[in-house]
C-alpha cells in the first residue's frame, strides 16, 4: 500500500467508516443499552462519513470500498448475533439481507462477465433507505418492538426497490459502454 493510500485511509471520514468495524466486533458482548448505543452511532457515523467526505472534498476510493463494506459487516454482525439468540429467525435474517445478498452477488457477476467490468458500483438512496431501515429494524428488536414484522416487511420491500434500481443503473451502464 503506498504512502498515499495510507493517507487517504486515515482521513477522518474513512476513520469513521472504519470505526463501524470496531462497533461490530463490540456489539456480540455488549448488554441491551450497550447495543442501543452502537446502533445509533453507526448510523450517526454512516451518516457522518459521506457528509464530511463531501463537504470537505476528500472523497476517496478507499472511502468508497471501505464504507459500504463497514456498513454491511456492521448489519451482518448484528443480525447474526440476534439470529443466534433466538430474537430472529432465519427467514427473518434472509429477508433483512436481501439487498446486501443481491448486491454481493451481483458484484461477482459484473467482475466475471465482460460487458459488465466496466460497470461501477456507486451509493444510490434507495440503497441508503435500505440500510436506514435495517438499522431502524435492529433499533426496534433491541428495544423489544413487537411484532417485528412490519419492521422486517419494510426493509424486504426496499431492498427489493433497491435491487431493482441498481439492476436498471447496471444495465444502463453496461449499454452506454459498448
Amino acid at each position: 500500500m503506498s504512502a498515499r493510500s495510507r493517507a487517504e485511509l486515515r482521513s477522518i471520514p474513512n476513520l469513521l467508516s472504519l470505526s463501524r468495524l470496531a462497533l461490530a466486533a463490540l456489539f456480540v458482548p455488549a448488554g441491551h443499552r450497550a447495543r442501543i448505543v452502537l446502533i445509533c452511532l453507526a448510523g450517526a457515523t454512516d451518516f457522518l462519513d459521506g457528509w464530511l467526505a463531501r463537504r470537505t472534498n476528500t472523497t476517496t476510493r478507499w472511502g468508497a470500498l471501505v464504507d459500504p463494506i463497514a456498513d454491511r459487516l456492521f448489519v451482518l454482525v448484528a443480525i447474526v448475533t440476534y439470529l443466534v439468540n433466538g430474537q430472529l429467525s432465519v427467514v427473518q435474517m434472509l429477508l433483512l439481507l436481501l439487498r446486501d445478498v443481491a448486491t454481493a452477488l451481483a458484484f461477482l457477476i459484473a467482475r466475471a462477465v465482460p460487458s459488465l467490468r466496466g460497470v461501477e458500483f456507486k451509493a444510490r438512496l434507495s440503497g441508503k433507505f435500505v440500510t436506514v431501515f435495517q438499522l431502524a429494524t435492529l433499533l426496534a428488536l433491541v428495544i423489544g418492538v413487537r411484532p417485528l414484522t412490519p419492521f422486517v416487511a419494510v426493509v424486504a420491500l426496499t431492498s427489493i426497490l433497491a435491487i431493482v434500481d441498481y439492476a436498471r443503473v447496471a444495465w444502463r451502464a453496461r449499454v452506454h459502454a459498448r
